[in-house]
């Protein structure tokens, strides 16, 4: 006898609907330039003039990626200009100047490994307090020494 290989049988595909069709309801989409929100730390913050699909019935909205990834880098720096947060370039900076790695910085801190690669390269916004305490090793002498003392009696 014979034996012949098992195979298995077609995979269903699941059928996308065409960009006009609204991904949540079905209904038809727009393709429109307007405005788009984006939360930044728990805040909307509106980005002008994006094109992208709007549903006409339940409000859906649809981003190429490229477009989603502009308006996520606007958003986070309309954010940090609105509450006067240092950018990522200004937050290198004052650790390029400190001569601290990231990882060192980020001991100091108190952050997580990957907090100031994010800050830096400007993938999520710093909160105010962290904004501040910043300014302060950027701008008070005596911060960096008293928070490397802070950490060594802590640890």
């Amino acid at each position: 006898m014979k034996k012949t290989a098992k195979t298995s049988p077609p995979r269903a595909t699941r059928r996308h609907p065409p960009l006009s069709q609204c991904t949540e309801c079905g209904a038809r989409m727009d393709f429109i330039t307007g405005m788009v929100r984006e939360r930044v730390n728990g805040e909307s913050v509106a980005v002008e003039d994006i094109p992208h699909f709007s549903c006409r019935k339940c409000g859906n909205e649809l981003l190429k990626l490229d477009v989603a990834q502009h308006v996520f880098e606007t958003a986070n720096a309309l954010y940090r200009q609105r509450h006067h947060l240092l950018s990522g370039a200004e937050i290198l900076a004052i650790r390029k100047q400190l001569k601290l790695t990231q990882v060192q910085l980020a001991a100091l801190l108190k952050l997580g490994g990957n907090t100031l690669s994010r800050w830096e390269s400007g993938r999520i916004v710093q909160s105010a307090a962290m904004d501040t305490l910043l300014r302060l090793l950027r701008d008070v002498p005596g911060t960096l020494p008293y928070l490397r003392k802070r950490a060594r009696s802590v640890a």
